[in-house]
């Protein structure tokens, strides 16, 4: 990737997270730690992977994402507003009375959501039925999906598992944000999940470590081999940090589900500001 390229990617991720503190702050309620702590993913897909028009947000030979860990939805409220699907001004108005950015996403309402999600676990099903109609009908559109690590807790995202693999999904893509906490403490104290390599290896995918899914470079990598794999549905498992970028909110369990009062808001605004700027001045 051309440095000028890593760089503007790099900025567009310190906007995404700005506006993910920005929207929980206005609605002094949502999830800012899962939103943080997948920035650069939600970057890196909606400005580089995904083949997608936001002036034909239904257009049938688009890629589809679905937001599997749907809380997370201020980090892909953002993404979509970058992207041109809708206004940026409209995420001021997150979980308003009568707003469309609600606190999961509304296919029904948002352009450019493919799934509404919420309900831990489902998504990966429907993201499953996605890539299985392209199969069916020849199309050649991929389908990627974004799901926490402590959601592998939840049983039918292994039956989506065995589902994808037995259909031989290589036009899917499985995104595990691994940043380690989930509401009620660290994944491995609530659920034990690991080793996830050999667990999605034994259901039959393609796995992919990302050392640091904070990384851009270490993604572009990631979702190249993704791409170029055959005959199975691949998995990023992205090692992420639960709210990235924000310092009182890094690896903080609280943060899972919570909003900064107005002292909290303006050190967030600070810091990223400040990240922002370290970008703009290298080079």
């Amino acid at each position: 990737m051309e440095k000028q390229e890593l760089k503007r990617l790099k900025k567009a991720a310190c906007q995404l997270r700005m506006d993910v503190v920005t929207q929980v702050h206005a609605a002094s309620s949502g999830h800012p730690g899962g939103a943080l702590s997948s920035a650069e993913i939600f970057t890196w897909l909606y400005q580089k992977e995904l083949r997608i028009d936001p002036s034909q947000p239904k257009a049938p030979g688009r890629d589809r994402f679905v937001l599997s860990k749907g809380h997370s939805s201020p980090g892909y409220y953002a993404a979509l507003s970058a992207r041109g699907f809708f206004s940026p001004e409209l995420l001021g108005s997150f979980r308003a009375p009568g707003s469309i950015l609600q606190g999961h996403p509304d296919m029904k309402k948002i352009p450019g959501v493919d799934m509404t999600t919420g309900s831990l676990g489902q998504g990966v099903s429907a993201a499953c039925g996605m890539a299985l109609s392209a199969k069916l009908f020849g199309d050649d559109y991929r389908t990627y999906v974004l799901l926490g690590d402590g959601e592998l807790e939840e049983g039918q995202v292994w039956e989506a598992a065995m589902f994808a693999a037995h259909k031989k999904l290589d036009n899917l893509c499985w995104i595990v944000d691994c940043n380690g906490l989930q509401i009620d403490g660290p994944v491995e104290a609530v659920g034990g999940i690991e080793p996830l390599d050999k667990k999605f290896e034994g259901f039959g995918f393609h796995v992919i470590p990302v050392a640091d899914g904070n990384d851009l470079e270490q993604l572009e990598k990631a979702f190249d081999e993704a791409r170029a794999h055959k005959g199975q549905p691949a998995v990023l498992l992205a090692k992420t940090v639960k709210g990235k970028g924000v310092s009182y909110m890094e690896n903080q369990v609280g943060w899972h589900g919570a909003a900064p009062n107005d002292e909290q808001y303006q050190q967030a605004m600070s810091e990223l500001r400040a990240a922002m700027l370290e970008v703009e001045n290298d080079g």
